[in-house]
């Protein structure tokens, strides 16, 4: 997605602090947003087992044999709880600062592109309450793989949240998956700016891992992680419509702000002075006859003392040769 991390037309760089506190509340907006918008826990219940019919339906149920292979496998489930639990808290803002000291030429538009998708993801919580397989009746074939390895971290029976605060997180925010989102996020990025072979890997290797210990863990079905791709791809596209609409209000805050500058450089006071003013220098006043402003150059077919262009000195000129004057001034 090319366009989704040009660099910005103004091409200032960025500032670290305007841009925390914009990212902090935006992140704080969309925590809140989560929790207020939990819906109902049998509607979420319906919508989880639709989206399980579809897949089965289409056969990409494949929720099934990695739950299996993940509670069977302590090996592998205990590590993919923990990445479940703390990879995107920990790459994706890693990603973002990386993203601010070594290419800020593409970072606003980098994050513009992840807040658009976070908003989505938003969105899509509100409209469509999912309920992930892991709360599922256990009669669906389902293991909550968090709940069974809680010993061995932080967790409890709430997903990622520590224990005892599981009533602090929305467990029914599943459609779409944004560990996915973010972690695709995070993939394009490292691939399209990383340098070194390794990091460019890891661009590929991230999204792909993520999307197994999502389904691995049982917190999201597969077409949750498809929903996840596609409100990235969504938040791609409106990444140039948004910084157009940001830049626009920012002119014009700065043309109604005291000291704001217009676009040819020139500050609104100076652009406030009347047209009227004369632009003569002397403001009307004449110098006598044969006077000189001092400095003021002389044609070589002017007489010595005569000024370029002076009205004084025309004059002058014209009395010398009148009729009326002497013979001997002629």
């Amino acid at each position: 997605m090319p366009h989704a991390t040009a660099p910005p037309a103004t091409g200032h760089r960025p500032r670290w602090w305007t841009e925390l506190p914009l990212i902090a509340v935006v992140y704080a907006l969309y925590s809140v947003g989560r929790l207020l918008v939990r819906g109902d826990v049998s509607t979420a219940v319906d919508h989880g087992l639709a989206i399980l019919r579809l897949e089965q339906a289409l056969y990409l149920n494949a929720e099934h044999p990695l739950n299996r292979l993940f509670t069977s496998t302590p090996s592998i489930g205990i590590p993919a709880d923990f990445a479940y639990a703390s990879l995107h808290y920990v790459v994706t803002p890693a990603v973002l600062v990386w993203m601010f000291r070594r290419r800020s030429a593409a970072y606003r538009a980098a994050r513009v592109w992840l807040m658009n998708s976070t908003l989505l993801g938003l969105v899509g919580f509100t409209l469509m309450p999912t309920c992930p397989p892991r709360l599922l009746d256990a009669s669906h074939g389902f293991v909550d793989t968090m709940a069974q390895y809680s010993a061995y971290g932080w967790w409890g029976e709430g997903a990622s949240a520590p224990r005892g605060l599981s009533g602090m997180t929305n467990q029914y925010a599943a459609m779409p998956s944004l560990h996915v989102g973010w972690s695709l996020w995070c993939g394009i990025l490292l691939w399209r700016h990383g340098r070194h072979p390794l990091i460019r890997a890891a661009g590929i290797a991230y999204p792909l891992i993520t999307t197994i210990v999502v389904m691995g863990t049982a917190n999201h079905y597969f077409l949750d992680a498809v929903a996840g791709a596609a409100v990235m791809g969504l938040g791609a596209l409106l990444v140039k419509p948004v910084i157009r609409f940001a830049d626009g209000v920012k002119a014009r805050l700065a043309g109604v702000l005291p000291g704001g500058r217009k676009r040819g450089g020139a500050s609104t006071a100076a652009a406030a002075i009347p047209a009227t003013v004369s632009p003569d220098v002397s403001a009307g006043c004449k110098t006598s006859t044969g006077e000189r402003i001092p400095g003021q150059r002389t044609t070589s077919a002017d007489p010595p003392g005569t000024a370029v262009g002076g009205t004084a000195a025309r004059d002058a000129a014209d009395a010398d040769a009148s009729d009326d004057a002497p013979a001997a001034a002629r």
